[in-house]
């Protein structure tokens, strides 16, 4: 039996779960902020995320998750960056190398989160998404509210969430850059 050549760690389906949430840039008005919830009962500043239901796609979880927990609508916002997944148009047999493509609305990021005490993990993707209305009460234990991007980042109580924000953000900088 061949060794294999990487590290590798297998979860079956009881010890994984995966969530899904989207960084939420309101671009009306030119006001460039960014949406984050208030978990009141401790106090933290939090990006929307939730788990995502069997037979639910990563992209309809985001927005599902988003909805739920704020009472915004969102759409999923094309963006230009790199991942290692070929686009539908290469061969089959593409080189595993990392190729930036434009309009794409994959996860941009993803968290891995150990849960600990062999509780297995915890997948997070994330997605970059525009306010797109409102679509009624989000949650009631989340308080959702707007920031200007550097408050936004500063305002998030856990540093993972500052770093997967601040990813999203170059981004959408870079992008900004690319079309002037």
């Amino acid at each position: 039996m061949a060794a294999v050549r990487w590290k590798s760690t297998l979860y079956p389906s009881e010890q994984f779960v995966e969530a899904c949430g989207a960084i939420v840039f309101d671009n009306s008005a030119n006001s460039g902020k960014i949406l984050l919830l208030h978990y009141s009962a401790e106090d933290e500043w939090l990006l929307p995320k939730g788990r995502r239901n069997c037979n639910e796609s990563r992209k309809a979880a985001a927005i599902r998750e988003v909805r739920e927990e704020s009472g915004y609508a969102i759409q999923l916002r094309p963006v230009t960056m790199a991942t290692r997944a070929p686009s539908d148009l290469e061969s089959a047999d593409v080189k595993d190398i990392p190729r930036t493509y434009d309009s794409l609305t994959e996860p941009f990021m993803l968290d891995v989160r150990d849960l600990g005490k062999g509780k297995g993990v915890k997948l997070v993707w994330w997605f970059i998404a525009e306010l797109d209305g409102i679509a009624g009460e989000g949650e009631p234990q989340f308080k959702p509210e707007f920031f200007p991007c550097e408050k936004a980042v500063e305002r998030l109580t856990f540093q993972k969430d500052r770093e997967v924000l601040t990813k999203a953000l170059q981004l959408i900088k870079e992008a900004a850059s690319n079309h002037k």
